[in-house]
């Protein structure tokens, strides 16, 4: 068997495609998921797999980012404070899901289109939901505008309801899926505080693509001591796709950089981030394991998968979540958060030490809750994790 074939097989077993788009060249080995190639192969690159998908996905989120603000500004200037059917916070959901929607299937019209996603236009198509399937309408047609290409024609009200009802795929193990949860933290939403476009790619059951629009994250690192930083800068974009590691940007288009999760390896110097709402996860049980890990920091509570963006960057070193009993995790909650924290270095499982099992349709099946962190602290926190859980289950 040639060398060729050899490497061709080693990538093809890391999930990294290889046909047109790759050559292999003799002579220097190189680095390729931080792992060396043992073939005295050089692998160039002329085009990253899911090159086209990223520039869609990436498009996508931001336009699906910019409504979001609209939106949110308008919200934070008047009273309504809840996800009522007609409220700007339901308004931004499906607006967000048709821009997504739309923007993937116009990028990539090659492809065949599925999307895992939350909305469904079952209340727009009521007549008492048309005043807001207009208000929506006129938000994504103004977004679309405001892209500057000229290159969109405006949406009628039944091309919008189309967009959003794309979402209605159920995911699964084969194909290619898009997993969307077009606003992920509706209260940080409403509060004025984090929320996060999350969209991500399924292949044959795997997330191969992640991107995370944090409209309201500052560009500047947040620490334990602050929920935000003392910059101005706010709204960052970040994206991964497997095998070639995990990045940001500023959601107006800045340089890209590389991001890394934290190298801390003592568990007492480690921070953790947990879900702002204690109705979303148990803090009680955080704060449990925290103490066994010895952590000295107070938690940084923030909503959405924004918690993901800001761990991937290193701003801390640990994420736990645990829901109450009888929740059940959707996939469109971590799809893209898990990516970008595991191209950043980082690991992401349940309680048990499992990865999460994106291919069983649109739930995730986890054991007791989910726990992020660096390689060098996993080991130890799944001790303090199992410990915490047997303390809690013998109380019962």
């Amino acid at each position: 068997m040639g060398t060729a074939t050899t490497t061709r097989q080693w990538l093809r077993g890391r999930g990294i495609g290889v046909g047109s788009e790759w050559r292999l060249n003799k002579g220097i080995s190189v680095s390729r998921r931080r792992c060396w190639c043992s073939s005295p192969l050089t692998l160039v690159v002329s085009s990253m797999p899911y090159h086209k998908e990223l520039a869609a996905a990436n498009k996508a989120a931001t336009l699906a980012a910019r409504l979001c603000q609209k939106v949110q500004k308008a919200l934070l200037q008047s009273d309504v404070h809840s996800k009522s059917d007609k409220s700007p916070v339901t308004v931004a959901d499906y607006g967000s899901q048709a821009l997504v929607s739309y923007i993937l299937e116009r990028e990539l019209p090659s492809e065949p289109f599925s999307l895992v996603a939350e909305e469904d236009s079952g209340d727009l198509r009521k007549e008492s939901g048309q005043d807001t399937l207009k208000r929506i309408t006129e938000l994504v047609n103004d977004t679309l505008a405001s892209e500057g290409s000229n290159s969109f024609s405006t949406l009628t009200t039944d091309e919008v309801l189309r967009a959003i009802d794309n979402g209605k795929s159920e995911g699964g193990s084969v194909g290619r899926h898009w997993v969307l949860d077009p606003i992920d933290g509706t209260k940080g939403f409403v509060r004025g505080d984090q929320y996060a476009i999350a969209l991500g790619l399924l292949h044959e059951g795997k997330v191969v693509l992640g991107v995370l629009a944090c409209p309201n994250l500052p560009l500047a690192s947040i620490g334990h001591n602050q929920q935000h930083s003392s910059s101005n800068e706010v709204g960052c974009l970040f994206f991964a796709t497997v095998g070639d590691g995990a990045y940001m940007q500023a959601l107006n288009g800045s340089t890209q950089t590389r991001v890394h999760v934290t190298a801390i390896d003592n568990p007492e110097e480690a921070s953790f981030f947990e879900s702002f709402e204690a109705a979303h996860s148990s803090h009680d049980l955080s704060s449990s394991i925290a103490e066994k890990l010895g952590v000295k920091a107070p938690p940084v509570r923030i909503d959405s998968q924004a918690k993901y963006g800001a761990l991937s960057r290193g701003d801390g070193a640990i994420y736990l979540r645990f829901p109450h009993k009888g929740y059940r995790e959707k996939i469109w909650d971590h799809a893209a958060g898990s990516i970008v924290v595991s191209e950043a270095g980082g690991i992401v499982s349940d309680a048990a030490g499992n990865p999460l099992d994106f291919s069983k349709g649109k739930f995730l099946d986890v054991a007791s809750g989910i726990i992020v962190t660096n390689q060098k602290l996993m080991p130890s926190l799944l001790k303090a994790v199992k410990e915490a859980l047997n303390e809690k289950a013998s109380s019962l």
